[in-house]
């Protein structure tokens, strides 16, 4: 995927409630606004890298790109796990994450099984955190992408994927900066 790493931004808003009641996996989600804005090159499925809420601290990130088959959902949805213990919600805030790699494609669970998708959303949370322990992963954990969320400007001069913005109440979307 030429797009990768990819970074985005923008607004959590309330998703279909059922990563902490049902999987016991909190997920922050993005608007649709921002999905919309996935370049054509990113496919569904699981994807990790880097997520910080507002001006936070960094942490590794497992997010679902897709129409999550179990759930049979009509709209397609970015479903960020940061793979910390948050003590309350974070909605309205501004999440930014760095898509790095790819770990799967999305996949159908029997609906009477919820376990094994619990169990795989578990094993890509594990090959998330393996794969974001190596050097040339780590660096990007200190991207100034993540040093003022609210303030970064966009570079459109970056020898990134080129930049695109999208204003949500001073909340931005972007590749390259």
């Amino acid at each position: 995927m030429k797009s990768l790493p990819y970074f985005c931004r923008g607004e959590v808003v309330r998703g279909f409630g059922r990563g902490s009641k049902e999987l016991g996996i909190p997920t922050a989600n993005f608007p649709t606004c921002v999905v919309e804005q996935l370049p054509a090159d990113i496919s569904t499925g699981i994807y990790y890298g880097w997520a910080c809420v507002d001006n936070g601290p960094v942490h590794k990130m497992v997010m679902s790109i897709g129409w999550n088959p179990y759930y049979k959902n009509t709209m397609k949805s970015m479903e960020t796990h940061v793979i910390h213990t948050f003590k309350e919600d974070f909605y309205g805030q501004t999440l930014s994450v760095v898509m790095i790699g790819y770990i799967r494609p999305e996949k159908g669970f029997d609906s009477l099984v919820l376990d094994a998708l619990i169990t795989a959303i578990r094993n890509d949370i594990e090959e998330a955190n393996q794969k974001l322990e190596l050097p040339e992963h780590q660096k990007l954990k200190e991207d100034n992408f993540f040093k003022d969320p609210l303030d970064t400007p966009v570079d459109k001069t970056s020898t990134s994927t080129a930049a695109s913005t999208l204003s949500t109440e001073s909340k931005h979307i972007m590749n390259g900066h």
